[in-house]
């Protein structure tokens, strides 16, 4: 059994700074006509965890959460 690292993004707490796109922009987009992020995929593959956990640290409005699914 292996975790796949997922993420998710409080869209009600996200005020569209757009640090995570900055950081993740395979993970996170910040389409013109909106004042939040979206999620683009809700897992991130190994070789972005840490990237991911920078986006967590790095958002100034504690959107993000980094989490971890049993596959």
């Amino acid at each position: 059994m292996s975790a796949a690292t997922t993420v998710e993004l409080d869209q009600g707490r996200c005020r569209g700074y757009g640090i995570c796109v900055s950081i993740l922009p395979d993970v996170f987009d910040l389409p013109a006509d909106s004042k939040v992020a979206v999620l683009l995929r809700d897992e991130v593959d190994a070789d972005d965890v840490d990237d991911l956990e920078e986006s967590v640290r790095a958002c100034p409005a504690q959107a993000i959460i980094q989490g971890a699914r049993s596959i």
